[in-house]
């Protein structure tokens, strides 16, 4: 078995099979995750089949509290990510299952319909059905495998790494807690930070800071979200990022359905260019050659189907599973048997002051060692299960806030929430609010209790308001 080399593999080999036989694989490679052949190549002896009997299904929704340079990112546009549903599932072995749902960040949230449906089955039938939900199929998984004894990774197929990579996350951020994160990340053992590009914080500065706080062999991705708009827009930005040693992967520079725009910042670019699986479909994507890899998220069968038809196309990519240390330890065996999970895997456990387990996975030379023992290999903290359970929402937190935008000129933008989710991003990305410039800088206003700030408020839960 090998250990994947950060350095050596975070770009990976620019080459492409023929679409033919990309076709014939990527088909064989989805049936394979959706028929569940996988549990036979893992040679793994099946408990009974009525001690997989699922008997309790236990939810428990916590808010947790993220650390202070984290806290002022997210309070100003994610606060609802504090919501985590932790399930834990007891199969008649008596064996426990953990999993979570980050509730309002999730590529599937599990609903009362789920867990009626999965009482009283067998855990083992169900556990490759993603409709299920992130929180139950995670707590199935964890389950049988403590009935049988083995590491999760032994359900999902042969193992080939015994370490994967770790990258460390923040949502944009100052340039001043940019840097001491990415110090931190680096005093942990990370070697990768991953974050957002975003016009309402000045790029130059960001980099200029976090670059001076970590060696050249740290490296730092960051995701665009389509704000670079275009090719003649983003090309100017992209080059005054390469400059950075430690600039890496350029993720969703530009929309990603734009396949020309997308070509050409390819081909200009040093640094890799990621973009999630499935947009465009992956076989345009391989066939106009438009990244050098891709962003891997979603349920189980999702995972491992995309994953090897990115083995099959010889391209790198990072595991994006989203969560509180439990998320984290469940990534770490899908990195143990997909083999080109070899860019470091982001999973935002470190935005909180707790990741939920007992003992918390350690990060050496950017790598995590993959668990050998039963289930996740990690157990939960219930001091902070007690500590942080609260009643679960009814609807996705939005409390009332508002931000702004200045420039050395004297500009400023005002947003506040709009009822969705990407409030700020969305208008950068229609190319309504000012492009990337020196000296933006943006802050969380606080509530005064001013007519003004009511005044700005209100005006801004329309859409940007400029002064």
């Amino acid at each position: 078995m090998s250990s994947p080399l950060a350095s050596a593999a975070r770009l990976g080999i620019r080459r492409h099979m023929p679409r033919r036989d990309f076709l014939k694989a990527s088909m064989g490679a989805a049936s394979a995750a959706v028929l569940g052949g996988l549990w036979t190549r893992s040679a793994v002896a099946l408990p009974r089949e009525q001690d997989l009997r699922i008997v309790n299904i236990e939810r428990t929704t916590v808010k947790l509290d993220f650390r202070p340079a984290p806290n002022r990112a997210m309070s100003r546009e994610l606060p609802h990510w504090k919501y985590s549903e932790v399930f834990e599932v007891r199969l008649q072995s008596g064996d426990v299952g953990l999993g979570e749902t980050l509730l309002y960040y999730t590529w599937g949230a599990t609903d009362d319909a789920d867990v009626a449906r999965a009482e009283g089955r067998n855990a083992a039938a169900l556990m490759w059905d993603d409709s299920l939900g992130a929180g139950l199929q995670m707590a199935l998984f964890d389950a049988v495998a403590r009935a049988a004894q083995v590491p999760v990774h032994r359900l999902l197929g042969s193992q080939v790494h015994e370490n994967t990579p770790l990258s460390w996350w923040n949502i944009d951020t100052s340039a001043a807690d940019m840097a001491s994160e990415c110090a931190e990340a680096h005093r942990q053992g990370y070697t990768a930070y991953k974050t957002k590009g975003r016009p309402w914080f000045d790029l130059w500065r960001q980099m200029d800071l976090a670059t001076a706080a970590v060696p050249e062999t740290f490296k730092i991705d960051m995701d665009f979200n389509d704000t670079l708009l275009d090719a003649k827009r983003a090309l100017p930005i992209i080059k005054d990022m390469d400059a950075y040693p430690q600039f890496a992967i350029c993720e969703s520079p530009i929309d990603q359905a734009n396949i020309k725009d997308n070509q050409i910042i390819r081909r200009a670019m040093k640094a890799g260019l990621a973009m999630h699986y499935g947009t465009p479909d992956p076989i345009v994507a391989l066939k106009e050659e438009i990244c050098d890899g891709f962003v891997v998220g979603g349920g189980a069968s999702k995972v491992m189907a995309a994953g090897r038809v990115a083995a099959m196309a010889n391209k790198p990519f990072w595991l994006q599973l989203v969560g509180t240390g439990i998320t984290a330890a469940f990534s770490l065996h899908f990195g143990a048997v997909l083999s080109h999970a070899t860019w470091p895997a982001v999973n935002c456990h470190q935005l909180f002051t707790t990741d939920m387990l007992a003992k918390p996975i350690v990060v050496r030379d950017g790598m995590a060692e993959v668990p050998t023992t039963p289930g996740l290999g990690y157990q939960l903290d219930r001091a902070a299960l007690e500590r942080y359970r609260v009643e679960k929402p009814r609807r996705r937190p939005d409390p009332p806030r508002l931000i702004e935008t200045t420039w050395p000129n004297g500009q400023k933008v005002f947003y506040a929430p709009t009822g969705e989710v990407n409030f700020m991003l969305n208008p950068a990305r229609r190319g309504e609010t000012p492009f990337f410039r020196r000296g933006a800088d943006t802050r969380l206003v606080p509530n005064d209790g001013s007519a003004q700030w009511r005044k700005r408020f209100e005006a801004a839960k329309n859409g940007p308001v400029f002064e």
